[in-house]
């Protein structure tokens, strides 16, 4: 049931893989990445097989063994190992399904029209060492790898933190308002309690005044006298009398 096998940096015996067969048949994913590999003829067969990544390592043809023991791969990554020629890779053209293929580091690719000639020699890829026909990059298929997924969310959540403090500050601008709105509302109704205190105490005297105006001369007189504390002279003539 195994579908991904990864035997990277392991060392073959004498260029083949001890252990590798068919009891691997849902193998979808198969990775022997530098274990000092010098051809494919014993990779068992593998109908599943998708992807096979085989850099790094000492194969220098012998490719036509790929379309017998793995007819449905996708993906080769044949990079940095001994391929010289264009005609090495015409086996590949037995692989329809074809449409990844690496070569970095290979001695091919230093040929003249070496991208021209491998996408006329093999239509059917798509993507030649990333890129394809028209020099467009191949998308990644999981951008999460990259950490693009995590810078995203990293921004979205400064985002909103930086919304939620300006809605703070926005609120903590309001309360200050509202708290001077009520101080300068209470100033004022004090000084409307201080002028009507005034004008209360103006009425009262006012009255008084009146009040006085009202009483004859002699009682106003004597009224007057009485409020700064002195005797009227005619009460003292009657006391001598007395």
């Amino acid at each position: 049931q195994v579908k991904e096998l990864v035997l990277d940096n392991c060392r073959s015996d004498d260029g083949k893989i001890v252990g590798l067969s068919s009891d691997f048949e849902n193998l979808e994913f198969l990775s022997m990445i530098n274990i000092n590999l010098l051809s494919v003829s014993n990779l068992p067969k593998l109908n599943k097989l998708r992807k096979l990544e085989l850099s790094d390592n000492r194969i220098s043809g012998g490719l036509e063994v790929l379309a017998e023991r793995t007819p449905n791969l996708t993906h080769l990554n044949l990079s940095g190992n001994k391929i010289k020629d264009i005609n090495t890779l015409e086996p590949l053209k037995k692989l329809p399904n074809l449409h990844s293929l690496d070569l970095f580091n290979c001695e091919v690719t230093m040929l003249i029209n070496y991208r021209e000639s491998v996408f006329t020699l093999l239509p059917q890829l798509t993507y030649l060492d990333g890129f394809d026909a028209d020099d467009q990059e191949a998308p990644d298929s999981d951008p999460e790898a990259d950490g693009d997924g995590l810078e995203d969310e990293y921004e979205n959540g400064e985002e909103d933190d930086d919304d939620e403090e300006d809605d703070l500050d926005e609120e903590v601008i309001d309360d200050e308002e509202d708290e001077d709105d009520d101080l300068e509302g209470e100033e004022e109704e004090d000084g409307v309690d201080d002028e009507e205190e005034d004008e209360e105490e103006d009425g009262e005297d006012d009255e008084e005044d009146e009040a006085d105006d009202d009483l004859p001369r002699g009682e106003k007189r004597k009224r007057n006298l009485e409020d700064e504390g002195e005797e009227d002279p005619d009460d003292e003539e009657d006391d001598e009398d007395d």
